[in-house]
């Protein structure tokens, strides 16, 4: 019951209280604002100067335009300051503690940003001023501020960006206004999904001219930001690593394939097509390249002279053997064969092995024991041998293997042959042995172009692969932040 009553009576005398705020208010309102003029400074001694302190609070880095060299953040300017003349006594205005006024009643520092790239320049929104009774007044406007930045993307996808926003009155003078900086608050901060925020450090600069002998006063907040490189690693990085790689696949391609030229080509042209995505993103500017771009054209000059070896290697490969001897200088190429442990298509392994020799009817180094040989795969030996035998007189005589006696051809009875018609048989041969020794000289000087072309090959995949990693490892890790930027955003 007491209880009951007690509250009841406490809510009544809290209408009662608020009733009373209301008048008070109003007068007071009225009596501030009567004489009050907004365009005069609010100091009680016009030879002194007013203090304004400045500070800023980073909600959301929104966009950075690398193209069109801006920075997009949304923040909250905090301007605080006394007034002289919105000053009052709370016991003869009882329940006022603060004061609401717009900006259009009251005077307001004319902070700007000095490098914005906003179409209306200031992109503030006008909220209330809020001013306590010993005339202590805070300004707080929030706004999207577009600022200019030079945005430096020499070590694109691994960069760290300094963007300046530069505030400072725009009419008063040191003089008259003295600008202090509190540090920036960076408590609220939303996290950005493509930049990383290191800080928000600000300093406080004065700066004299030619023309006046006061100073001229500002704040400078210097925006750190890194870039996470993920996305451009997951996007543009291992695809280009990817496709330099597959450069080495021209030299492990057969010759015969006919797909050499085509692969190198393709590759080429994808990677033009990667490097026209990095050049839509970066700013058209010669002051530096950007890493990756760095990258690309290495990546593009390896892929290019990959094309020229393999059309040297094709044209060796495909060398006609009519067209002449190789030349003196590709001797060097069995010092690189030696090199790179390649050996001729059919060379032993085997040091006591004997080579093949042209008078004998079988070849150690080819068929098995007891088998005849093919002369179209030995040298024409069997053929060049029975040429031999049949120009030796005492075959031709009588009794011989050839003579035109009683034995006839080769001691075979009833097979008498003339002259002519053995001498016939003779020129055949001779011609037969004469055809197999030019294929098989044809061949070999063949084999030892394709031989060539093979170690060309060989020597270009071992070469361009060593230049591919050294390439790749010197660029990339040539940045800065490589090292926080892999740490942070892949481990």
């Amino acid at each position: 019951m007491w209880r009951s009553v007690a509250l009841l009576l406490s809510g009544f005398s809290a209408l009662i209280h608020v009733s009373l705020q209301g008048p008070h208010q109003r007068s007071l309102l009225k009596n501030l604002l009567k004489d009050y003029n907004r365009m005069e400074r609010p100091v009680g001694n016009d030879s002194q100067p007013l203090t304004v302190v400045f500070t800023v609070s980073m909600i959301q880095i929104m966009d950075v335009d690398e193209k069109n060299q801006v920075l997009t953040t949304n923040m909250w300017l905090r301007m605080s300051w006394f007034d002289h003349y919105l000053q009052w006594n709370q016991s003869e205005h009882p329940g006022v503690k603060n004061l609401r006024f717009t900006t259009d009643q009251i005077w307001t520092p004319d902070i700007l940003l000095y490098n914005s790239a906003d179409d209306d320049f200031d992109s503030t929104f006008k909220v209330n001023v809020l001013v306590n009774s010993s005339g202590y007044a805070e300004y707080l406007p929030p706004g999207i501020f577009m600022s200019t930045c030079n945005v430096d993307v020499r070590w694109f996808p691994f960069d760290i960006q300094k963007c300046e926003l530069k505030f400072g009155s725009w009419t008063y003078d040191g003089w008259l206004l003295d600008l202090q900086m509190e540090d920036a608050d960076i408590s609220g901060y939303m996290p950005n999904g493509e930049w990383d925020l290191i800080g928000v450090p600000g300093s406080r600069n004065e700066a004299y001219y030619d023309c006046c002998k006061e100073p001229y006063q500002d704040v400078k907040f210097i925006v750190t930001i890194r870039r996470r490189t993920l996305y451009y690693a997951l996007n543009l990085l291992i695809p280009c690593v990817l496709l330099s790689s597959m450069t080495l696949l021209i030299f492990v391609l057969p010759a015969d394939s006919g797909e050499k030229i085509s692969l190198g080509i393709t590759v080429l042209l994808s990677l033009t097509v990667f490097m026209l995505l990095v050049a839509e993103i970066m700013p058209a500017t010669s002051d530096s390249v950007p890493l990756i771009g760095q990258y690309f054209a290495s990546i593009m000059i390896i892929v290019g002279m990959s094309v020229i070896a393999t059309v040297v290697v094709l044209q060796y490969h495909h060398h006609d053997p009519n067209g002449g001897n190789m030349p003196k200088w590709l001797v060097l190429l069995q010092w690189v064969a030696w090199f790179l442990r390649m050996k001729r298509p059919g060379e032993s392994d085997d040091p006591e092995r004997p080579p093949c020799a042209p008078h004998l009817r079988r070849c150690s180094s080819g068929s098995h024991s007891g088998s005849i040989p093919n002369p179209a795969n030995n040298n024409g030996n069997l053929l060049y041998m029975g040429y031999q035998s049949m120009e030796d007189p005492s075959i031709l005589s009588d009794g011989g293997g050839f003579g035109g006696g009683a034995g006839g051809l080769g001691g075979c009875p009833a097979a008498g042959i003339g002259d002519a018609q053995l001498q016939a048989i003779l020129e055949e041969v001779r011609y037969m042995a004469d055809r197999f020794r030019e294929q098989d000289e044809t061949e070999s000087v063949a084999d030892q172009w394709k031989f060539a072309a093979a170690v060309i090959d060989r020597l270009c995949l071992v070469a361009f692969s060593v230049f591919n990693i050294i390439c790749t490892i010197s660029i990339l890790m040539s940045a800065p932040n490589f090292a926080d930027a892999i740490s942070k955003d892949f481990i």
